[in-house]
């Protein structure tokens, strides 16, 4: 298998708490800009998603915080899809900082809506395959 989406972000100063630790609500905003990053890469637009009618939802987001972020640190946020059967798939994702030490792993449950009927669209995969000029990037 090849090595996970990765995006690198810099931790601002005016991301940080009164302790000066990432705020915990920021680590989400990570992820969900690695997400995005993957799809672009993968050639699927915002745009394109909705102009074929379905939108992605997060149906349960899990963080786990290993170790504290400070302003200034440079971190590699990573994003790999992972497939089962049914509506939803879910999205496993690494915060560490350059040196390798892993400061969260986020877990995302999500799956592809269908905009006119409101419902999960029965195979994302399906979805992804199809909008995605480099659908290796989801794993397909």
């Amino acid at each position: 298998m090849s090595e996970p989406f990765s995006v690198p972000v810099t931790v601002r100063g005016y991301e940080t708490d009164v302790q000066g630790h990432l705020n915990q609500s920021v680590y989400i905003n990570y992820a969900e800009h690695a997400r995005w990053s993957l799809l672009q890469a993968a050639g699927i637009s915002q745009s394109g998603l909705i102009g074929s009618g379905i939108g992605p939802v997060a149906l349960e987001t899990t963080i786990r915080y290993r170790r504290e972020l400070l302003a200034g640190d440079e971190v590699e946020v990573t994003c790999a899809f992972v497939w089962g059967e049914g509506k939803t798939f879910t999205i496993e994702q690494t915060i560490s900082r350059t040196d390798g030490t892993v400061a969260a792993e986020i877990t995302a449950v999500g799956g592809l809506l269908d905009l006119q009927e409101r419902r999960l669209v029965a195979d994302p995969r399906a979805y992804f395959k199809e909008l995605a000029s480099d659908p290796s990037l989801f794993g397909l």
